[in-house]
This record gives structure tokens, C-alpha cells and sequence, in this order.
């Protein structure tokens, strides 16, 4: 990932994804860091970035993960918006303070959307039913040209039935 473009591609994929599972399990996030860094083991400059932001109200609603993780994103790329930058290898989010739901502690000041609670449960309600990534922000992207390659995978033996070696005699 060599633009800021693809890169918040990657980071808006992962962080849809930690908001389902947030969801899933019934609990809210206080804090997000998103990272990036370049492959150690070329020849190639390295760099490593991350930033961490809070979310207030702790929240699992998709709108408002994602957009949180593409500030953090905005403010740790070191490169210009055309695409001159480190070529970066891994992105991701984590996401710290994980409270359950009803017990997350209330901001006086901030206002939650109800809107991004029912777009969420609509979201993760179609995703149910027509498969995974059937729904997605756009700020995914459609080509998902950061997905990894698994074009030149050893078998799995240990975890997949279907590569387990057969013998015929």
C-alpha cells in the first residue's frame, strides 16, 4: 500500500470488522489505534505508525468506528495524498477499554446517534442473511487491491480436512 487511498481501505475493512465483532459479543470501545508499517525483512525503507484516539461515547457503531480509525489513519500517514509514500505491508485496529454495553460509562456531553445504532443493526441484519461483505461502506473500496495473497499457500493440514494428504493404496 503505497496512496493513502488504499491504505484507508485497508484500515476502514478492519475497523467494520472489529465493529461486528463488538457487536457480536455485546460490548463498546473507549479507545481505537490504528496502525501501519512496512515490511521488515526487504531492503526497503521502513517505518512504522500508529495513532490512538477516544471515543466518546465508547461506542461498537460502525459510522463511528470507521471514521475515528480514518482520522487516526489521516494524521500518522507520512507520505503526500498522490501516493508517495512508504509501501506499507500490514494495517489494522485495535480497540482498548472493552466494556460491556450496558455498562459503558455515559458522556455528558456527547451526543450519540441513534441513526448509526439501527444503521448498524441493519448492516450486520443483511450481512446475516446474504453472506459476509454483501453490504459495505464505500470508503472500503470494491477492488481490494490490500487483501492478501494466497496464490502460493502451503496447505493447512492441521486446521483444513479438505488439504489433509489421501492415501490410496
Amino acid at each position: 500500500m503505497t496512496s493513502l487511498a488504499v491504505l484507508q481501505q485497508a484500515i476502514t475493512a478492519h475497523a467494520t470488522r472489529a465493529a461486528e465483532k463488538l457487536r457480536r459479543h455485546g460490548l463498546v470501545a473507549s479507545h481505537m489505534t490504528a496502525f501501519f508499517h512496512t515490511n521488515v525483512f526487504n531492503n526497503t525503507p521502513r517505518d512504522s505508525s500508529s495513532r490512538t484516539a477516544r471515543l466518546s461515547p465508547p461506542s461498537n457503531a460502525t459510522t463511528a468506528l470507521v471514521q475515528t480509525a480514518l482520522a487516526c489513519a489521516a494524521k500518522a500517514w507520512k507520505g503526500n495524498r498522490e501516493g508517495n509514500g512508504f509501501a506499507y505491508t500490514k494495517a489494522g485496529v485495535m480497540l482498548d477499554d472493552l466494556v460491556p454495553e450496558e455498562l459503558a460509562p455515559v458522556d455528558l456531553f456527547a451526543h450519540e446517534q441513534a441513526k448509526s445504532g439501527k444503521l448498524s443493526a441493519a448492516l450486520d441484519a443483511v450481512n446475516d442473511r446474504w453472506g459476509r461483505k454483501t453490504l459495505i461502506l464505500a470508503s472500503e473500496g470494491f477492488r481490494q487491491s490490500f487483501a492478501t495473497k494466497a496464490d502460493i499457500r502451503s496447505p493447512r493440514y492441521t486446521t483444513r480436512l479438505a488439504d489433509l494428504p489421501v492415501v490410496r493404496a
